[in-house]
């Protein structure tokens, strides 16, 4: 048989073949995605913010997609394993990475060599919600303001301490944030973990952090410390009362957005559905709430939005660090 007439037995198969879906279009998504259970990867362990956060919207994003959504923890290298698995993982969108600001943003600038490619290899697919940052001091500091906190520092200068979970953290990195917008001087003392940082800085062996709401939020309450500012553009529903950073700088914000990503090259049109189904679940007052109460202000977004605002926060805390003098490990 001529090569010609081949092709015209074969196209009406085809057709039927592309008919009844048996045969996938290129570029385009499985009209039945999700078509398995979803692996939700969280680069942390059992128990922490991003952990909580993951497990209050995978149930319901679970009921909307008709798929089981599994957490998953891989915590280590400062993010990046479980951002590995992701990014070595199908692009088809049954895996789901839970993104921090290290995985995209920071560790490129921190980490000499990273197993992935941060930016060919995982795709932003929406915002989660942003962990508002509190600036709080040891009461017996007796600065009530961010104004005479600078002051403060001003007059001592490389005296001021202030405290973060340990080198390359976001409450470092947002210290040195501080310390480089308001010029001043301060000495950066890290611990093994949130825990230990708090409990120095309650006593007063150190002076002052710039860390979550939900870690300090106790003890602002129990007046055991004093929250200044919060490192964010808008002021926390939780402090009402407590002046944004912003408010004495213009634009500060150290508050770090948390979003979701999967592997690079996952079609558009799951990226597209997963970013509605994940809007659709932020958007309920239950769910808003209970992040509310972490600490967490929701913020709505687009896979464009969300993939813009990730580089201009790589490019942003690429300068810091830098300026800090803080080398690649």
């Amino acid at each position: 048989m001529k090569p010609a007439a081949r092709a015209r037995l074969a196209a009406p198969a085809v057709a039927l073949a592309l008919s009844l879906g048996v045969l996938p279009l290129p570029g385009h998504a499985q009209s039945n995605w999700p078509s398995r259970p979803i692996q939700f990867v969280i680069p942390f362990a059992v128990g922490g913010g991003s952990d909580v956060m993951a497990r209050i919207i995978a149930e319901p994003l679970s009921r909307r997609l008709g798929q089981s959504v599994v957490v998953v923890n891989k915590p280590g290298g400062n993010a990046t394993i479980g951002a590995d698995t992701v990014a070595k993982s199908a692009p088809d969108g049954h895996t789901w990475l839970y993104t921090t600001p290290g995985p995209q943003i920071t560790n490129p600038s921190l980490m000499k060599q990273l197993p992935y490619d941060p930016v060919r290899d995982l795709l932003p697919v929406a915002r989660l919600g942003v962990f508002v940052n509190v600036l709080a001091v040891n009461p017996r500091l007796g600065v009530n303001s961010v104004a005479e906190l600078i002051a403060h520092a001003r007059a001592n200068p490389g005296k001021l301490t202030f405290a973060s979970p340990g080198t390359g953290s976001g409450a470092h990195l947002a210290g040195e944030y501080l310390k480089r917008t308001a010029g001043v001087e301060m000495v950066h003392v890290p611990y093994k973990g949130t825990g230990a940082a708090i409990q120095d800085l309650v006593s007063g062996s150190v002076d002052l952090t710039l860390d979550s709401m939900a870690a300090l939020l106790p003890m602002v309450r129990g007046g055991q410390l004093r929250a200044i500012a919060v490192g964010y553009t808008a002021r926390a529903p939780s402090l009402p009362d407590t002046p944004t950073l912003a408010e004495s700088f213009p634009g500060f914000d150290a508050s770090p957005m948390n979003y979701l990503s999967v592997r690079g090259g996952t079609p558009g049109d799951i990226v597209d559905k997963l970013n509605r189904e994940i809007n659709a679940v932020l958007d309920t007052a239950e769910i808003r709430e209970r992040l509310l109460g972490m600490g967490v202000l929701v913020s709505l977004s687009s896979p464009a939005a969300i993939a813009s605002q990730v580089q201009e926060e790589r490019d942003k805390w690429q300068r810091i660090i830098r300026a800090s003098g803080v080398e690649p490990q």
